[in-house]
């Protein structure tokens, strides 16, 4: 980097100002000031407008040359990276018709236990289990790998098995405690999803964590290993539990698709699907839909009636555990946590959420 551009601006300094307003992202992009994300909204730090030239040496500054390659060639790069009294970041390199652009996501360095974040009280009973898939869901930057860090931090405190993560990149990083971590970033440890997972069962894991199942072939490895003895954990970016049912379905062909919910209605243990909303007054909240399978759930995936699922979700709730997000939004406004625009604005139900809100 040049003198020039290093009395002008610093991306360690950046970086450092994500921590220090407790913020999520910082955004550089050519033609515009640095941004960063607070409480879900972007917010300009008051600094000089960005080149395309500052932002390129930047960028630069705190890659390697093998990843500079990969950028080069293909316009797009995920990775993750620390810095030394700072924090963890995961971060997205592309290119705009403006030049290099980027895209960093705090990683808290210390993994948050389950009850920071009032995650409900089953993920503990959850994460016992010793085979089948918990699914973890909702749009990006919803907590998902948040989430799922804390359920395999609870398992690590716990339990002494071997745990194998799979990510693009990897994201928190684990200490051993109880359990054996083998951490695998596709691109740098291994070619794919789907290629790790065919050989991770050869590598004697307890716990297989896919940081996306975002193509058919690694789906079906997926459920297979949750099948044969393994407790699998996995993202998807869908909105609530019976759209991530379809969605797995919908990724297989006619043919195969009833073999594929049989296998879904005996390995799929538990569907979390996340959104964060702004609080009152400042902060986020988030809200957690809860699927757990039972034997109605798991007879209404193997017939493909799956629109019948979120009538047995509203069903005895306490003894089975399970939550709607519209429950959820109804909870958090009866406490005044968050506003009616935010909610009706969240909801991925605002008719049933009116009617609801109608009648309080």
């Amino acid at each position: 980097m040049s003198e020039e551009v290093k009395k002008s601006i610093d991306i360690k300094k950046l970086l450092k100002s994500v921590l220090h307003f407790k913020s999520s992202d910082l955004h550089l992009v050519p033609g515009s000031e640095p941004q960063i994300r607070i409480d879900k909204a972007l917010k300009p730090l008051n600094l000089p407008i960005l080149t395309a030239k500052e932002v390129e040496e930047m960028a630069y500054s705190l890659i390697e040359d093998k990843q500079k390659k990969i950028f080069e060639d293909k316009n797009e790069l995920d990775f993750s990276f620390e810095l030394e009294d700072v924090g963890r970041f995961r971060a997205n390199y592309y290119r705009t018709i403006g030049g290099i652009a980027c895209a960093f996501r705090m990683i808290p360095i210390e993994i948050p236990p389950l009850e920071k974040f009032n995650n409900n009280p089953i993920f503990k009973e959850l994460v016992k289990k010793e085979k089948g898939l918990i699914l973890v869901t909702g749009p990006t930057g919803s907590g998902k790998s948040t989430t799922l860090a804390s359920m395999l931090h609870e398992i690590n405190l716990t339990e002494n098995k071997h745990i194998i993560t799979i990510e693009d990149p990897v994201e928190f990083v684990h200490s051993n405690i109880k359990s054996l971590f083998s951490q695998r970033e596709v691109g740098d440890n291994t070619a794919s999803f789907a290629t790790a997972l065919k050989f991770a069962l050869r590598q004697d894991p307890d716990v297989i964590l896919i940081g996306e199942m975002r193509d058919k072939e690694t789906i079906s490895a997926a459920l297979t290993a949750a099948e044969t003895g393994h407790i699998v954990f996995g993202t998807l970016h869908t909105n609530s539990a019976p759209a991530t049912i379809n969605r797995i379905i919908d990724v297989f062909d006619a043919g195969e698709q009833a073999q594929v919910r049989a296998q879904l209605s005996s390995s799929l243990i538990a569907i979390i699907s996340q959104s964060l909303m702004p609080r009152i007054g400042g902060g986020i909240v988030s809200t957690q839909e809860v699927l757990i399978t039972n034997p109605a759930i798991q007879n209404i995936i193997r017939e493909d009636k799956v629109h019948q699922i979120y009538s047995q979700m509203q069903l005895n709730q306490a003894e089975t555990h399970m939550t709607t997000q519209t429950d959820e939004l109804i909870t958090l406004l009866q406490k005044r946590v968050i506003s009616k625009e935010t909610a009706i604005k969240s909801s991925n139900r605002p008719e049933e959420l009116m009617k609801i809100i109608a009648a309080l």
